[in-house]
Protein backbone atom coordinates (compact mmCIF):
# COMPACT_ATOMS: atom_id res chain seq x y z
CA UNK A 1 0.00 0.00 0.00
CA UNK A 2 1.62 3.34 -0.79
CA UNK A 3 -0.61 5.89 1.33
CA UNK A 4 -1.71 5.72 5.11
CA UNK A 5 -4.36 7.65 6.60
CA UNK A 6 -5.49 8.13 10.33
CA UNK A 7 -9.24 9.30 11.44
CA UNK A 8 -9.64 10.52 14.49
CA UNK A 9 -13.65 10.55 15.52
CA UNK A 10 -15.37 13.74 16.75
CA UNK A 11 -19.24 13.37 17.37
CA UNK A 12 -20.30 16.98 18.06
CA UNK A 13 -24.09 16.00 17.79
CA UNK A 14 -26.34 17.46 20.89
CA UNK A 15 -29.47 15.73 20.15
CA UNK A 16 -28.52 12.77 19.53
CA UNK A 17 -29.42 12.64 15.98
CA UNK A 18 -28.09 9.27 15.72
CA UNK A 19 -26.08 7.37 18.26
CA UNK A 20 -22.61 7.85 19.33
CA UNK A 21 -19.91 5.50 18.42
CA UNK A 22 -17.63 4.00 20.15
CA UNK A 23 -14.25 3.74 19.40
CA UNK A 24 -14.40 0.06 18.46
CA UNK A 25 -17.48 0.92 16.91
CA UNK A 26 -16.08 3.77 14.73
CA UNK A 27 -13.08 1.73 13.67
CA UNK A 28 -15.76 -1.36 12.85
CA UNK A 29 -17.19 1.00 10.47
CA UNK A 30 -14.47 1.54 8.19
CA UNK A 31 -13.29 -2.20 8.56
CA UNK A 32 -16.43 -3.25 7.54
CA UNK A 33 -16.84 -0.40 4.82
CA UNK A 34 -13.83 -1.08 3.33
CA UNK A 35 -13.60 -4.97 3.43
CA UNK A 36 -14.82 -5.44 -0.58
CA UNK A 37 -12.90 -2.83 -1.50
CA UNK A 38 -9.93 -3.37 -4.04
CA UNK A 39 -6.98 -1.43 -3.07
CA UNK A 40 -8.18 0.31 0.46
CA UNK A 41 -8.14 -1.45 3.88
CA UNK A 42 -8.72 -0.46 7.34
CA UNK A 43 -7.83 -1.51 10.91
CA UNK A 44 -8.63 -0.17 14.61
CA UNK A 45 -5.93 0.83 16.44
CA UNK A 46 -4.80 1.55 19.72
CA UNK A 47 -3.81 5.41 19.92
CA UNK A 48 -5.31 8.53 22.41
CA UNK A 49 -6.09 10.26 19.48
CA UNK A 50 -6.41 8.08 16.35
CA UNK A 51 -8.83 5.22 16.11
CA UNK A 52 -8.31 4.10 12.87
CA UNK A 53 -5.49 3.32 10.48
CA UNK A 54 -6.74 3.37 6.78
CA UNK A 55 -4.12 2.07 4.18
CA UNK A 56 -4.24 2.58 0.03
CA UNK A 57 -2.96 2.10 -3.16
CA UNK A 58 -2.12 5.23 -4.96
CA UNK A 59 -1.62 8.64 -4.03
CA UNK A 60 -5.00 10.31 -4.19
CA UNK A 61 -5.82 11.15 -0.46
CA UNK A 62 -8.71 13.03 -1.38
CA UNK A 63 -10.35 10.09 -2.72
CA UNK A 64 -9.72 8.20 -0.39
CA UNK A 65 -11.06 10.73 2.47
CA UNK A 66 -14.33 11.17 -0.17
CA UNK A 67 -14.67 7.17 0.22
CA UNK A 68 -14.24 7.52 3.94
CA UNK A 69 -17.16 9.82 4.03
CA UNK A 70 -19.05 7.63 2.20
CA UNK A 71 -18.62 4.69 4.37
CA UNK A 72 -19.90 6.50 7.58
CA UNK A 73 -22.93 8.12 5.96
CA UNK A 74 -23.70 4.58 4.70
CA UNK A 75 -23.67 3.47 7.99
CA UNK A 76 -25.13 5.94 9.19
CA UNK A 77 -28.31 6.15 6.31
CA UNK A 78 -29.38 2.20 7.84
CA UNK A 79 -29.76 4.35 11.27
CA UNK A 80 -31.91 6.83 9.73
CA UNK A 81 -33.17 8.12 6.58
CA UNK A 82 -32.60 11.09 6.80
CA UNK A 83 -29.98 13.10 8.41
CA UNK A 84 -30.59 15.89 9.63
CA UNK A 85 -26.91 17.17 10.54
CA UNK A 86 -23.58 17.88 8.68
CA UNK A 87 -20.28 15.44 8.22
CA UNK A 88 -17.18 16.79 7.95
CA UNK A 89 -13.95 14.46 6.57
CA UNK A 90 -10.75 17.40 7.61
CA UNK A 91 -7.71 15.80 6.29
CA UNK A 92 -4.12 17.33 6.39
CA UNK A 93 -0.79 15.60 5.80
CA UNK A 94 2.01 15.59 8.79
CA UNK A 95 5.05 17.73 7.18
CA UNK A 96 7.01 17.96 10.42
CA UNK A 97 8.90 15.04 13.04
CA UNK A 98 6.50 12.34 14.61
CA UNK A 99 6.52 12.95 18.30
CA UNK A 100 6.46 9.00 18.49
CA UNK A 101 8.12 6.14 17.17
CA UNK A 102 4.96 4.09 17.93
CA UNK A 103 3.55 2.15 14.62
CA UNK A 104 0.11 3.98 16.24
CA UNK A 105 1.44 7.37 15.74
CA UNK A 106 1.26 9.72 12.19
CA UNK A 107 4.65 9.82 10.58
CA UNK A 108 5.47 12.54 8.23
CA UNK A 109 4.00 12.05 5.19
CA UNK A 110 1.27 10.81 6.18
CA UNK A 111 -2.37 11.71 6.27
CA UNK A 112 -4.15 12.72 10.13
CA UNK A 113 -7.88 13.49 9.08
CA UNK A 114 -10.74 14.08 11.65
CA UNK A 115 -13.94 12.89 10.96
CA UNK A 116 -16.49 15.25 12.67
CA UNK A 117 -20.55 14.87 13.05
CA UNK A 118 -21.97 18.21 13.88
CA UNK A 119 -25.28 19.90 13.99
CA UNK A 120 -24.13 22.52 11.12
CA UNK A 121 -20.55 22.13 9.25
CA UNK A 122 -20.27 26.16 8.75
CA UNK A 123 -20.09 26.69 12.25
CA UNK A 124 -17.95 23.56 13.39
CA UNK A 125 -15.21 25.15 11.23
CA UNK A 126 -15.89 28.85 12.06
CA UNK A 127 -14.98 27.58 15.89
CA UNK A 128 -12.00 25.54 14.92
CA UNK A 129 -10.40 28.55 12.71
CA UNK A 130 -10.11 25.89 9.83
CA UNK A 131 -9.65 28.74 7.30
CA UNK A 132 -7.04 30.06 9.05
CA UNK A 133 -5.10 26.51 9.91
CA UNK A 134 -5.30 25.73 6.56
CA UNK A 135 -4.36 29.17 4.58
CA UNK A 136 -0.72 28.38 4.43
CA UNK A 137 -0.74 24.74 3.46
CA UNK A 138 0.42 23.97 -0.07
CA UNK A 139 -2.41 22.43 -1.86
CA UNK A 140 -2.78 19.19 -2.49
CA UNK A 141 -1.37 19.15 1.60
CA UNK A 142 -5.40 19.16 2.96
CA UNK A 143 -8.58 18.48 1.94
CA UNK A 144 -12.03 19.12 2.89
CA UNK A 145 -14.72 17.19 2.25
CA UNK A 146 -19.01 17.78 3.60
CA UNK A 147 -21.77 16.43 3.38
CA UNK A 148 -24.51 18.74 4.24
CA UNK A 149 -27.20 17.28 6.12
CA UNK A 150 -26.05 14.17 4.47
CA UNK A 151 -25.68 15.24 0.66
CA UNK A 152 -21.96 16.12 -0.79
CA UNK A 153 -21.32 19.79 -1.12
Amino acid sequence: MAGRMLLSHNYNLLDGAVPPLERSQFAQVFVDGFATREGISAVAIAHPHWCVEVTFNGDDAIAVGHACAEVLLATRRLQRDALPYDTLVLGGIKTTPATSTSPTALHTGEWGVDVVETGEAASFLKDINWAALTAMKPEGQVFQIEAIRGEFK
